[in-house]
């Protein structure tokens, strides 16, 4: 064990807690956070209608790049039959309940609703157009993931590790009030748990959590990384604004498309075999390596990663036999926008350093479309860099799961049909 000989710090002990899950780490959690959590609102009708207005009531950093809460969960959930009103019912009931026990924020929680393709099968209309919602599929030549279909997922998100333990406890049935709201109905009285995932993101989380799989001994993660791979990735213009990922028509409007993804990191070569140089060529491009733009995880930068900086992607790689992840994407933009609001994390699951890779769009075509540039296929076919080596960070990277859902708008996540009536 890297650190048998150290205390466990707080913040290592409440993702330990979070990733356990069940009532025993609640107790615990909530006697190590003893936080005031903030109340929800008494009518959640006044909500947003979109789920994913979450970018308002972030926390943000100096820079004004919005920070995602710390503490996170998926829930993957099955249902079996056709929805009724009563079960309708009940879905409204649980999730409007949290609503009234936290407030909306990363103080309080934050949380979505999905279904899959798996999902809106049982019916015999078909999604609208304005929705593009296909199967998960492996999207390059070296994956060959595990294709998640299950019915639903609830994606639970908070600064604190109670927040999300309660609100867990409180769907699954186990709690009488979360947060002294009383619990009348649980997500469980109509679904059942098919499987739980966890995992956080912020400064100090992954280096007090490094202490798993495919990281070195040495324990390489800075210490102030809000990320394993040791960068900073939320600038606020490296995403997508919530305009842009959310349907603008139809039934679903005020909706978006969600892909889930777990990948598996290779730590022990992106630290032990490559310099700093190297990862910041690799992570960014080589021009930010030589010219040292990037200082610690990246805070310098501001609120770009400035990757106009970057040059041409096959131009780079030609000369220089190296081309950037952040460099590849940056030809995926329309209009001068990014594609993807990424809200991803990272985590522990499987004993292993991973990342939970959650992107928004309007479209799943949006994600494989920015997933086809960061493969770099069309770049290592004409220039010295490899299909994975050398190629951004694919190398180090291997993707275990995927999975593709609908985030209806608010008033439409209980249990909908394809054409968004009665529900």
């Amino acid at each position: 064990m890297h650190r048998e000989n150290r205390g466990v710090s707080r913040r290592a002990f409440l993702q330990s807690a979070v990733a356990i899950g069940g009532a025993s780490a609640l107790a615990a959690c909530m006697d190590r956070e003893d936080v005031s959590v903030p109340a929800g609102v008494e009518d959640p009708g006044s909500l947003p209608s979109r789920q994913h207005a979450w970018n308002e009531h972030l926390d943000r950093d100096d820079a004004g790049n919005a920070l995602p809460p710390r503490h996170h969960a998926l829930l993957h959930l099955e249902y079996d039959g056709l929805p009724t009103d009563a079960d309708r019912e009940t879905v409204t009931s649980a999730l409007r309940t949290l609503e009234r026990a936290y407030e909306w924020s990363s103080d309080g929680l934050l949380f979505t609703v999905g279904y899959s393709p798996a999902y809106f099968e049982r019916f015999d209309a078909d999604l609208p157009d304005a929705v593009d919602l296909p199967e998960p599929r492996p999207l390059s030549d070296f994956e060959d993931p595990v294709l998640d279909d299950p019915d639903a997922i609830v994606h639970l998100a908070s600064n604190h590790a109670s927040v999300v333990l309660e609100a867990e406890e409180a769907l699954r049935g186990n709690r009488d009030a979360a947060n002294d709201v009383a619990v009348d109905d649980a997500l469980t009285d109509v679904f059942s748990v098919a499987e739980r995932r966890s995992g956080f993101v912020g400064e100090g989380l992954p280096a007090d959590n490094q202490d798993t799989g495919g990281v070195p001994d040495s324990e390489p993660v800075p210490e102030d990384a809000p990320l394993y791979m040791g960068f900073k990735s939320d600038f606020e213009k490296s995403q997508a604004s919530e305009d842009r990922v959310t349907i603008q028509s139809g039934a679903f409007a005020d909706g978006a498309t969600q892909h889930v993804s777990h990948i598996d990191l290779n730590l022990q070569q992106w630290y032990e075999q490559d310099d700093r140089d190297s990862r910041v060529a690799q992570m960014f491009c080589p021009a930010h390596a030589d010219s040292g733009a990037v200082e610690r995880t990246g805070e310098n930068l501001g609120d770009s990663p400035r990757l106009e900086d970057c040059g041409d992607p096959a131009e780079t790689a030609s000369e220089r036999g190296v081309v950037g992840h952040a460099q590849k994407l940056e030809g995926t933009r329309e209009d001068g926008e990014p594609l993807l609001l990424r809200r991803d994390f990272d985590s522990t699951d499987g004993g292993n350093a991973g990342v939970h890779f959650l992107a928004l769009q309007r479209e799943i075509s949006d994600f494989e479309r920015v997933r086809e540039a960061m493969n770099g296929d069309d770049v290592s076919d004409s220039t010295p860099v490899g299909r994975r080596q050398n190629n951004g960070i694919r190398q180090y990277l291997s993707v275990t799961h995927r999975g593709n859902y609908l985030l209806p708008p608010r008033q439409r996540r209980a249990l909908p049909t394809p054409e968004g009536a009665d529900a």
